[in-house]
């Protein structure tokens, strides 16, 4: 390289100023190098000779630099660290496709999980008042580690300083005062809890509400649903067990107890009745109390209520070999819950616990990939809009667009929790909480289902159903212009006949040719009936969860049914 210079006398002196002012160049061209192109402010106060030289230096060293540094590769992968970070190299198409590597794997993590979790069951807790349903689901909590001694002892001295010492099972379940008071409440607020001890609400150890309790074993994740036992809150009690997959019925051993359960009005009949209308199809029956002093273990009176009770249950629709099986237990001392009891206490007795037997119930079937169905039980305002209930068909996931129905208003879900726990998905069985988008609270009733877009549930105001007439008040007959009240999943509704279309012969199972205008007790009908509101309804033979009923009036059940076809579905997003 030739460089023309005007230098002072002292040639030496001017050569070691250029070679100095190249040095300095060239690190302040590695410098803006490493700093990805931002450059280094030069000094402007030199001498017009020295700034000529600096200035032709720096365009020669910026050609020589440019010819030995070759061009980035896109193509070829960095050899290393320190070289993928002076040469990064950004493909906008492999930066998407990891990033969908990515997210498919995480969803595939996650449907995995999904795959190993625990089976998940609905108990439902049914039987006549005081048969200490409480105070076996209380002693469940505490066998499985849900609740620690300490606050065993503080319930034993609350229920010893109310005079209740043999509540203080029932307490952990029971944790509202105004259900441990003595006298019946006059009005009963609605509200499900959510802790592990779970919020239940009971009076004197009579449940009015629906409780929730969770507890694991070794093979399956359990949600108690304690249901009312009182006659005035059976509709309560239906609200249970709808959710329920299956039921625990409660008899009290002890004399007495069972007769008064057992004769007619008593709770125990009408529970079984309708657990088996609601889809409860496996029934564990516990004879319950068999330590008290009028018991004592006897194997005759657990043969008694045993042989009393078969028939009933068979009559209501049980195959008692295959869905049903009995247990003696004692709720209160804990005996042949989670193990099985020693034959020093109960010789006659060998089979397997209340838990056992609970981790060998099949798990009914359930579609995870059919339309979504939830219906809604209970909804609240916390950070936007969250709604409770069971899917019963189908599954959810955070960031699904949903309607909500019979209103038909779209929602977007914002996040799921079950049993406590944040999760991206849930299938069928779940009890959940899901908090969405795009409508207010006040916009939704309990009885809404909150529905996929793509099939929606149908909404009716009139359907035709098949009837099997229970016990009319008062030797009623049953006729066009019966009012009742109709429940059916988390709807209560007022409704009417209004048409009788067919009596069905009981023994050929099919409708008869003749007419009728009106039947009686334990007739079959097929009949049309309205209501005054849209409801969601579907055939029995599509979603059965959602096509069974009962009616009801003045507090007794008269009916079970089903739904055989709908009248002028709106199912339209």
């Amino acid at each position: 390289m030739s460089v023309i210079v005007t230098c002072p006398p002292s040639y030496i002196f001017c050569q070691l100023y250029v070679d100095i002012e190249a040095d300095i160049r060239a690190l302040q061209l590695d410098s803006a190098e490493e700093n990805n192109g931002v450059g280094v402010v030069i000094p402007t106060d030199q001498n017009s000779d020295g700034v000529e030289i600096v200035d032709k230096m720096d365009e020669d060293l910026k050609d020589e630099v440019q010819e030995s540094v070759p061009a980035p590769d896109v193509q070829q992968a960095p050899e290393d660290h320190d070289q993928e970070i002076l040469h990064p190299v950004h493909n906008p198409a492999k930066a998407k496709e990891k990033a969908a590597q990515e997210k498919a794997a995480k969803e595939e993590a996650e449907e995995e999980a999904e795959a190993n979790k625990k089976r998940h069951l609905n108990v439902v807790f049914i039987g006549h008042v005081d048969a200490g349903k409480s105070t076996i689901g209380g002693q469940i909590l505490f066998l499985s580690g849900q609740v620690d001694d300490r606050q065993i002892q503080k319930y034993e001295k609350e229920a010893k300083e109310k005079s209740r010492e043999s509540w203080y099972m029932a307490y952990i379940m029971d944790t509202n005062e105004e259900e441990r008071a003595k006298v019946l409440p006059g009005v009963i607020s609605v509200s499900l809890f959510a802790v592990n001890v779970s919020e239940m609400t009971e009076f004197t150890g009579k449940t009015v509400e629906v409780g929730r309790a969770h507890f694991e074993t070794e093979t399956t994740r359990f949600t108690i649903l304690d249901a009312p036992g009182h006659k005035s809150y059976v509709p309560n009690m239906i609200s249970g067990a709808s959710q329920a997959d299956i039921g625990v019925l409660v008899i009290s051993a002890r004399k007495g107890e069972f007769e008064t359960g057992y004769e007619r009005g008593g709770q125990t009949r009408e529970h079984v009745q309708l657990a088996k209308t609601l889809g409860v199809s496996k029934l564990v029956v516990v004879v319950n109390k068999m330590d008290d002093p009028t018991v004592n273990w006897s194997k005759e009176r657990y043969d008694e209520i045993e042989q009393k009770m078969v028939p009933f249950l068979k009559s209501s629709g049980y195959n008692t070999k295959k869905d049903v099986i009995f247990l003696p237990i004692s709720g209160l001392m804990g005996t042949n819950i989670d193990k099985s009891m020693d034959r020093n206490v109960c010789p006659w007795f060998s089979g397997p616990s209340f838990f056992e037997v609970l981790n060998a119930i099949e798990v009914p079937p359930r579609d995870p990939n059919g339309p979504f169905r939830m219906p809604i039980i209970d909804k609240f305002k916390d950070m936007g809009t969250v709604v409770m209930g069971k899917v019963e068909s189908g599954s959810i996931r955070e960031g699904d667009s949903l309607i909500v129905m019979p209103n038909k208003e779209h929602a977007k879900v914002v996040a799921i929790y079950c049993d406590e726990d944040k999760v991206k998905r849930a299938g069928p069985g779940e009890n959940l909480r899901v908090r969405i988008t795009g409508i207010e609270d006040e916009d939704i009733l309990a009885g809404f289902v909150l529905s996929s877009t793509v099939k929606p549930v149908p909404a009716v105001t009139e359907f035709v159903a098949q009837l099997q007439i229970l016990e009319l008040l008062d030797n009623a007959i049953f006729t066009a212009g019966y009012k009742a009240i109709l429940h059916i999943h988390a709807v209560v509704e007022e409704c009417e006949i209004i048409e009788l279309i067919s009596q069905i012969d009981m023994k050929t199972r099919k409708p008869m040719k003749k007419k009728i205008l009106f039947v009686k007790n334990g007739a079959a009908v097929v009949c049309r009936i309205q209501v005054s509101n849209s409801i969601c309804v579907e055939k029995f033979s599509d979603f059965p969860q959602l096509g069974r009923f009962t009616l009801r009036t003045e507090g007794k059940t008269i009916a079970v049914g089903k739904v055989t076809a709908l009248s002028g579905a709106s199912s339209s997003a």
